[in-house]
């Protein structure tokens, strides 16, 4: 059997508020006869930074593909700030303030670390055509705007020196932060992180988590992150949800859910120490 060392740390939050941001109500997701997410629900609640854990092929990164907006529901509901957002595409669930990271980064890569982040900027004047001919300061100034608010973010994250940079050629963690730092130019209220610890190095992992710990502390941003990195669970992540075999098997602490039977029985092999 697996055996994976964890070491503990302080959670970031000290309790949990009982205010919903997300409710994910009795979610499936089939394909064909074989159901990835099976009968699924919980809630994330505002202010927090809620794990989901589970061995590979518990159903995680499908249900958070389903909650983005990226796969449809074969059944159930899922609700932001009580509204159901079942059906709607992703650009309609970021101007909701929902929006996502992936395991594996998606920057532009023949573009600058600055122009990504630039073209993460909404609403944005010179998208409409007829704006540069007819309202050329109100697009200019706006630009200036938004690249002032993207050196700020870039400086924020450490990515500041990388700035004229092709995305193409940052490392894996590099282009992790880049992310991290695109999901700061929107202001979202809830984000969801696809495995942020994988192919990323220490260094870089230990600045990450930290922007995610200010972000919900300072600015009361909600996280729910997918991850397989138990030390980082056990730093950020306060309550954490348990999946095995498409449904939620349990929530709690990290500490509890260490000692809970049906969490050894069903992650990594019936050992988490």
């Amino acid at each position: 059997m697996t055996k994976v060392a964890i070491r503990e740390h302080p959670a970031p939050t000290a309790a949990i508020q009982q205010d919903a941001i997300l409710e994910v109500r009795s979610v499936t997701k089939a394909f064909g006869g074989n159901r990835a997410v099976d009968d699924c629900s919980f809630s994330v609640y505002r202010g927090t930074i809620t794990g989901l854990i589970g061995p590979n092929g518990a159903g995680k990164s499908t249900l958070l593909n389903v909650i983005a907006g990226a796969l449809p529901a074969t059944s159930g509901s899922i609700l932001l700030d009580g509204e159901p957002i079942d059906g709607l595409r992703p650009d309609a669930m970021l101007r909701r303030g929902l929006t996502r990271t992936f395991q594996i980064p998606h920057p532009i890569p023949t573009m600058t670390v600055l122009e990504n982040l630039v073209l993460a900027g909404q609403q944005q004047a010179g998208e409409r055509i007829w704006n540069a001919w007819l309202r050329p300061g109100l697009v200019e100034r706006q630009e200036n705007a938004i690249i002032d608010q993207a050196l700020g973010v870039l400086a924020y994250v450490n990515l500041l020196h990388l700035r004229d940079a092709y995305a193409a050629n940052l490392s894996g963690g590099q282009k992790k932060l880049l992310e991290f730092a695109r999901t700061l130019m929107v202001s979202p209220r809830l984000v969801l992180l696809d495995e942020p610890a994988a192919g990323i190095n220490r260094t870089l992992m230990r600045q990450l988590t930290q922007h995610i710990e200010e972000q919900c502390r300072d600015h009361g941003m909600t996280f729910l992150i997918v991850e397989h990195d138990m030390d980082l669970v056990a730093r950020l992540c306060d309550p954490v949800i348990v999946m095995a075999e498409g449904k939620r098997l349990t929530e709690g602490s990290f500490a509890e859910i260490r000692q809970d039977r049906a969490v050894l029985d069903a992650y990594l092999g019936g050992q988490i120490a």
